[in-house]
Protein backbone atom coordinates (compact mmCIF):
# COMPACT_ATOMS: atom_id res chain seq x y z
CA UNK A 1 0.00 0.00 0.00
CA UNK A 2 2.40 3.08 -1.45
CA UNK A 3 1.88 5.85 0.97
CA UNK A 4 4.56 9.06 1.78
CA UNK A 5 3.40 8.12 5.63
CA UNK A 6 1.78 5.66 7.85
CA UNK A 7 0.22 5.67 11.36
CA UNK A 8 1.12 2.95 13.89
CA UNK A 9 -1.17 2.29 16.85
CA UNK A 10 -0.46 -0.16 19.72
CA UNK A 11 -3.33 -0.79 22.10
CA UNK A 12 -2.59 -3.30 25.13
CA UNK A 13 -5.26 -5.98 24.64
CA UNK A 14 -6.00 -6.70 28.66
CA UNK A 15 -5.64 -3.11 29.57
CA UNK A 16 -7.34 -0.98 25.91
CA UNK A 17 -4.90 1.14 26.78
CA UNK A 18 -3.34 2.96 23.42
CA UNK A 19 0.70 2.96 24.17
CA UNK A 20 1.49 6.72 24.32
CA UNK A 21 2.04 8.60 21.28
CA UNK A 22 0.49 7.62 18.31
CA UNK A 23 3.93 7.10 16.01
CA UNK A 24 4.07 8.20 11.79
CA UNK A 25 6.47 6.28 10.25
CA UNK A 26 7.48 6.19 6.62
CA UNK A 27 7.50 2.80 4.99
CA UNK A 28 11.54 2.84 5.17
CA UNK A 29 11.28 3.79 8.31
CA UNK A 30 8.59 0.78 9.20
CA UNK A 31 10.74 -1.64 8.06
CA UNK A 32 13.72 -0.83 9.74
CA UNK A 33 15.32 -3.24 12.02
CA UNK A 34 15.37 -0.79 15.13
CA UNK A 35 11.32 -0.53 14.51
CA UNK A 36 10.69 -4.13 14.22
CA UNK A 37 12.79 -4.99 17.32
CA UNK A 38 10.49 -1.91 18.79
CA UNK A 39 6.90 -3.38 17.97
CA UNK A 40 8.10 -7.48 18.60
CA UNK A 41 8.67 -5.78 22.24
CA UNK A 42 5.71 -3.95 22.55
CA UNK A 43 3.78 -7.18 20.70
CA UNK A 44 5.21 -9.96 23.06
CA UNK A 45 3.97 -7.49 26.00
CA UNK A 46 0.53 -7.48 24.78
CA UNK A 47 -0.10 -5.12 22.37
CA UNK A 48 -1.82 -5.63 19.11
CA UNK A 49 -0.45 -3.40 16.56
CA UNK A 50 -2.53 -1.46 13.83
CA UNK A 51 -1.73 0.34 11.05
CA UNK A 52 -3.27 3.06 8.63
CA UNK A 53 -2.13 4.90 5.77
CA UNK A 54 -2.22 8.59 6.88
CA UNK A 55 -3.03 11.60 5.17
CA UNK A 56 -4.09 13.63 8.11
CA UNK A 57 -7.39 14.86 8.14
CA UNK A 58 -8.73 12.92 5.01
CA UNK A 59 -8.16 9.44 4.16
CA UNK A 60 -5.47 8.08 2.07
CA UNK A 61 -7.94 6.56 -0.79
CA UNK A 62 -7.43 2.78 1.20
CA UNK A 63 -10.59 1.46 2.34
CA UNK A 64 -10.77 -1.03 5.10
CA UNK A 65 -13.26 -4.24 4.98
CA UNK A 66 -13.29 -6.39 7.89
CA UNK A 67 -14.29 -9.56 7.30
CA UNK A 68 -14.70 -11.07 10.50
CA UNK A 69 -16.67 -14.11 9.34
CA UNK A 70 -15.56 -14.79 5.86
CA UNK A 71 -17.44 -16.60 3.27
CA UNK A 72 -14.72 -18.93 1.74
CA UNK A 73 -15.19 -17.35 -1.68
CA UNK A 74 -15.33 -13.84 -0.33
CA UNK A 75 -11.97 -12.58 -1.91
CA UNK A 76 -12.81 -13.79 -5.09
CA UNK A 77 -16.13 -12.28 -5.52
CA UNK A 78 -14.60 -9.06 -4.33
CA UNK A 79 -12.34 -9.55 -7.42
CA UNK A 80 -15.26 -11.00 -10.01
CA UNK A 81 -17.01 -7.91 -8.96
CA UNK A 82 -14.18 -5.54 -9.58
CA UNK A 83 -13.32 -4.60 -5.74
CA UNK A 84 -10.03 -6.14 -5.87
CA UNK A 85 -7.81 -5.62 -2.66
CA UNK A 86 -4.53 -4.63 -2.71
CA UNK A 87 -3.99 -6.11 0.54
CA UNK A 88 -5.66 -9.62 2.27
CA UNK A 89 -4.71 -10.24 5.69
CA UNK A 90 -5.44 -13.01 7.70
CA UNK A 91 -5.53 -12.08 11.55
CA UNK A 92 -6.35 -15.79 12.42
CA UNK A 93 -7.34 -18.74 10.63
CA UNK A 94 -10.89 -18.00 9.15
CA UNK A 95 -10.32 -14.05 9.55
CA UNK A 96 -9.94 -11.78 7.39
CA UNK A 97 -9.38 -8.52 6.64
CA UNK A 98 -9.07 -6.73 3.08
CA UNK A 99 -7.46 -3.19 1.87
CA UNK A 100 -9.07 -1.56 -0.86
CA UNK A 101 -7.60 1.01 -2.80
CA UNK A 102 -9.90 3.19 -4.20
CA UNK A 103 -7.95 6.90 -5.20
CA UNK A 104 -4.58 7.61 -5.85
CA UNK A 105 -5.43 11.32 -3.84
CA UNK A 106 -6.94 11.67 -0.34
CA UNK A 107 -10.74 11.65 -0.01
CA UNK A 108 -12.90 13.35 2.19
CA UNK A 109 -14.00 11.49 5.31
CA UNK A 110 -17.40 10.95 4.73
CA UNK A 111 -16.77 9.68 0.94
CA UNK A 112 -14.22 7.30 2.53
CA UNK A 113 -16.72 6.02 5.45
CA UNK A 114 -19.76 6.15 2.75
CA UNK A 115 -18.11 3.91 0.40
CA UNK A 116 -16.46 1.16 3.27
CA UNK A 117 -20.30 0.99 3.78
CA UNK A 118 -21.03 -0.53 1.11
CA UNK A 119 -18.42 -2.97 0.53
CA UNK A 120 -19.09 -4.06 4.03
CA UNK A 121 -22.36 -4.33 3.37
CA UNK A 122 -21.60 -6.21 0.02
CA UNK A 123 -19.46 -8.75 0.98
CA UNK A 124 -21.04 -8.68 4.83
CA UNK A 125 -18.09 -7.11 6.81
CA UNK A 126 -18.11 -5.34 9.61
CA UNK A 127 -20.41 -2.56 9.63
CA UNK A 128 -18.80 -0.85 12.90
CA UNK A 129 -15.42 -1.17 10.93
CA UNK A 130 -15.85 1.49 8.12
CA UNK A 131 -15.23 4.57 9.60
CA UNK A 132 -12.58 6.73 7.47
CA UNK A 133 -10.01 6.27 9.83
CA UNK A 134 -10.17 2.56 10.75
CA UNK A 135 -7.38 0.67 11.08
CA UNK A 136 -5.90 -2.56 10.29
CA UNK A 137 -3.77 -5.01 11.46
CA UNK A 138 -0.11 -5.28 10.75
CA UNK A 139 0.96 -8.19 9.38
CA UNK A 140 3.99 -9.71 11.07
CA UNK A 141 2.78 -9.31 14.24
CA UNK A 142 0.56 -11.49 15.98
CA UNK A 143 -2.90 -11.06 17.22
CA UNK A 144 -3.30 -11.07 21.12
CA UNK A 145 -7.13 -11.97 21.36
CA UNK A 146 -7.56 -14.75 23.52
CA UNK A 147 -10.34 -16.26 21.56
CA UNK A 148 -8.34 -16.48 18.78
CA UNK A 149 -5.64 -18.52 20.62
CA UNK A 150 -4.44 -21.46 18.81
CA UNK A 151 -5.19 -25.09 20.55
CA UNK A 152 -1.47 -25.26 21.66
CA UNK A 153 -2.29 -22.08 23.38
CA UNK A 154 -0.02 -19.12 21.06
CA UNK A 155 -1.33 -16.41 19.28
CA UNK A 156 -1.98 -16.46 15.79
CA UNK A 157 0.33 -14.66 13.43
CA UNK A 158 -1.15 -12.15 11.29
CA UNK A 159 -0.37 -12.59 7.55
CA UNK A 160 -0.62 -11.62 4.03
CA UNK A 161 -1.88 -13.97 2.15
CA UNK A 162 -2.37 -11.51 -1.05
CA UNK A 163 -0.94 -8.18 -2.14
CA UNK A 164 -1.07 -6.46 -5.71
CA UNK A 165 -0.22 -2.83 -6.80
CA UNK A 166 -3.03 -0.78 -8.34
CA UNK A 167 -6.76 0.86 -7.72
CA UNK A 168 -9.71 -1.70 -7.59
CA UNK A 169 -10.87 -1.71 -11.47
CA UNK A 170 -14.37 0.00 -10.50
CA UNK A 171 -13.01 2.04 -8.15
CA UNK A 172 -14.57 5.09 -9.61
CA UNK A 173 -18.13 3.52 -10.07
CA UNK A 174 -18.38 2.49 -6.40
CA UNK A 175 -17.25 6.33 -5.20
CA UNK A 176 -20.19 7.14 -7.46
CA UNK A 177 -22.26 5.09 -5.35
CA UNK A 178 -20.92 6.30 -2.07
CA UNK A 179 -21.12 9.99 -3.54
CA UNK A 180 -24.96 9.60 -3.46
CA UNK A 181 -24.69 7.77 -0.41
CA UNK A 182 -23.51 11.00 1.68
CA UNK A 183 -25.32 13.65 -0.45
CA UNK A 184 -26.98 16.39 1.02
CA UNK A 185 -30.47 15.10 -0.77
CA UNK A 186 -29.71 11.59 0.96
CA UNK A 187 -29.69 13.22 4.01
CA UNK A 188 -32.76 15.21 3.59
CA UNK A 189 -34.27 11.84 2.30
CA UNK A 190 -33.51 9.35 5.27
CA UNK A 191 -34.59 12.63 8.01
CA UNK A 192 -37.16 11.23 10.88
CA UNK A 193 -39.69 13.52 9.93
CA UNK A 194 -39.06 12.92 6.29
CA UNK A 195 -42.01 11.69 3.87
CA UNK A 196 -41.49 9.12 0.68
CA UNK A 197 -39.18 10.87 -1.80
CA UNK A 198 -39.90 9.09 -5.35
CA UNK A 199 -37.54 11.88 -7.04
CA UNK A 200 -34.52 11.60 -4.83
CA UNK A 201 -31.29 10.43 -6.70
CA UNK A 202 -29.99 7.69 -6.72
CA UNK A 203 -26.74 6.51 -8.48
CA UNK A 204 -26.28 2.42 -6.78
CA UNK A 205 -23.82 0.32 -8.64
CA UNK A 206 -25.90 -2.49 -10.13
CA UNK A 207 -23.28 -5.35 -9.05
CA UNK A 208 -22.63 -3.68 -5.62
CA UNK A 209 -26.77 -3.77 -5.14
CA UNK A 210 -27.00 -7.61 -5.90
CA UNK A 211 -24.22 -8.37 -3.56
CA UNK A 212 -25.72 -6.51 -1.16
CA UNK A 213 -29.23 -8.15 -1.45
CA UNK A 214 -27.09 -11.64 -1.96
CA UNK A 215 -25.60 -10.63 1.52
CA UNK A 216 -29.02 -10.69 3.18
CA UNK A 217 -29.56 -13.91 1.84
CA UNK A 218 -27.11 -15.59 2.89
CA UNK A 219 -27.06 -14.21 6.47
CA UNK A 220 -30.55 -15.55 6.46
CA UNK A 221 -30.19 -18.69 4.63
CA UNK A 222 -33.47 -18.16 2.40
CA UNK A 223 -32.51 -20.24 0.06
CA UNK A 224 -31.65 -23.44 2.72
CA UNK A 225 -34.78 -22.75 4.58
CA UNK A 226 -37.27 -21.83 1.68
CA UNK A 227 -36.73 -23.31 -1.62
CA UNK A 228 -39.37 -21.49 -3.44
CA UNK A 229 -39.03 -17.77 -1.16
CA UNK A 230 -41.87 -15.71 -1.77
CA UNK A 231 -39.29 -13.03 -3.21
CA UNK A 232 -41.98 -10.16 -2.03
CA UNK A 233 -41.58 -11.41 1.24
CA UNK A 234 -37.93 -11.21 0.97
CA UNK A 235 -38.12 -7.90 -0.34
CA UNK A 236 -39.67 -6.50 2.52
CA UNK A 237 -37.29 -7.92 5.03
CA UNK A 238 -34.15 -6.47 2.99
CA UNK A 239 -35.82 -3.05 2.57
CA UNK A 240 -36.57 -2.96 6.38
CA UNK A 241 -32.54 -4.22 7.20
CA UNK A 242 -31.48 -1.57 4.83
CA UNK A 243 -33.71 0.81 6.25
CA UNK A 244 -32.22 -0.23 9.81
CA UNK A 245 -28.51 0.76 8.56
CA UNK A 246 -29.62 4.22 7.58
CA UNK A 247 -29.99 3.35 4.27
CA UNK A 248 -32.18 6.04 2.55
CA UNK A 249 -35.57 4.92 0.64
CA UNK A 250 -34.76 6.14 -2.44
CA UNK A 251 -31.73 3.82 -2.38
CA UNK A 252 -33.38 1.08 -0.70
CA UNK A 253 -36.00 1.23 -3.73
CA UNK A 254 -33.02 1.31 -6.50
CA UNK A 255 -31.75 -1.86 -4.28
CA UNK A 256 -34.76 -3.21 -5.01
CA UNK A 257 -34.85 -2.68 -8.60
CA UNK A 258 -31.44 -3.68 -9.32
CA UNK A 259 -31.46 -6.63 -7.16
CA UNK A 260 -34.50 -8.63 -6.64
CA UNK A 261 -34.75 -11.74 -8.20
CA UNK A 262 -36.49 -12.06 -12.11
CA UNK A 263 -37.57 -8.01 -11.23
CA UNK A 264 -40.25 -7.20 -11.80
CA UNK A 265 -42.02 -10.64 -12.41
CA UNK A 266 -45.33 -10.46 -12.18
CA UNK A 267 -45.82 -6.79 -11.06
CA UNK A 268 -48.17 -4.64 -13.30
CA UNK A 269 -46.58 -1.39 -11.95
CA UNK A 270 -43.18 -2.32 -11.16
CA UNK A 271 -42.54 1.01 -9.58
CA UNK A 272 -45.56 1.60 -7.34
CA UNK A 273 -44.83 -2.01 -5.50
CA UNK A 274 -41.23 -0.53 -4.96
CA UNK A 275 -42.88 2.20 -3.26
CA UNK A 276 -45.51 0.76 -0.99
CA UNK A 277 -42.39 -2.22 -0.17
CA UNK A 278 -39.81 0.42 1.34
CA UNK A 279 -42.81 2.57 2.80
CA UNK A 280 -44.41 -0.56 4.43
CA UNK A 281 -40.78 -1.21 5.50
CA UNK A 282 -40.35 1.70 6.82
CA UNK A 283 -43.75 2.42 8.77
CA UNK A 284 -44.38 -1.22 10.10
CA UNK A 285 -47.66 -1.53 12.02
CA UNK A 286 -47.74 -3.32 15.33
CA UNK A 287 -47.73 -7.01 15.79
CA UNK A 288 -51.34 -8.13 16.36
CA UNK A 289 -52.29 -9.84 19.22
CA UNK A 290 -53.37 -13.60 18.39
CA UNK A 291 -56.65 -15.00 20.23
CA UNK A 292 -58.99 -18.12 20.11
CA UNK A 293 -58.74 -21.18 17.61
CA UNK A 294 -55.28 -19.16 16.67
CA UNK A 295 -53.77 -19.78 20.07
CA UNK A 296 -51.96 -22.76 18.78
CA UNK A 297 -49.16 -20.11 17.31
CA UNK A 298 -47.73 -19.36 20.63
CA UNK A 299 -46.66 -23.35 20.74
CA UNK A 300 -44.26 -22.33 17.71
CA UNK A 301 -41.36 -19.83 18.17
CA UNK A 302 -42.49 -16.92 18.07
CA UNK A 303 -43.04 -15.00 14.91
CA UNK A 304 -41.99 -11.02 14.13
CA UNK A 305 -45.12 -10.29 11.82
CA UNK A 306 -46.53 -6.95 10.13
CA UNK A 307 -49.54 -6.44 8.94
CA UNK A 308 -49.42 -8.34 5.51
CA UNK A 309 -48.70 -11.59 7.51
CA UNK A 310 -45.59 -11.63 6.19
CA UNK A 311 -42.53 -12.42 8.66
CA UNK A 312 -39.03 -10.69 9.24
CA UNK A 313 -36.01 -12.72 10.17
CA UNK A 314 -33.99 -11.14 13.19
CA UNK A 315 -31.64 -13.08 15.90
CA UNK A 316 -34.90 -13.43 18.05
CA UNK A 317 -37.52 -15.56 16.00
CA UNK A 318 -37.82 -18.21 13.39
CA UNK A 319 -39.26 -18.40 10.08
CA UNK A 320 -42.72 -19.68 9.70
CA UNK A 321 -45.55 -19.20 7.64
CA UNK A 322 -48.45 -20.17 9.86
Amino acid sequence: MPNELYLVRLIHHQTRRAFPGERLWTADQLGSAATVRFLRARNREGCDIYVQPYAGRQNAGYILVDLDRAQPAVIATMCTQGHDPCVVLQTSPGHLQAWIRLSASPLEPALATGAGKLLALAYGGDCASTDWRHLGRLAGFTNQKPARRTAAGYAPWVKVIGAKLGLAPRAEALLQSATALVSPDRAQDSGPHSTFQDSAPTHILASLATEIYRACMNRWRILQRFPQPDWSIVDLWVARHLLSQGWARSEVQEILRLASPDFPRHHGDPHDYLRRTVTRAAFPHPPRTVWGHHARASLLPRPCSNSTGGRYPSDECSLFWL
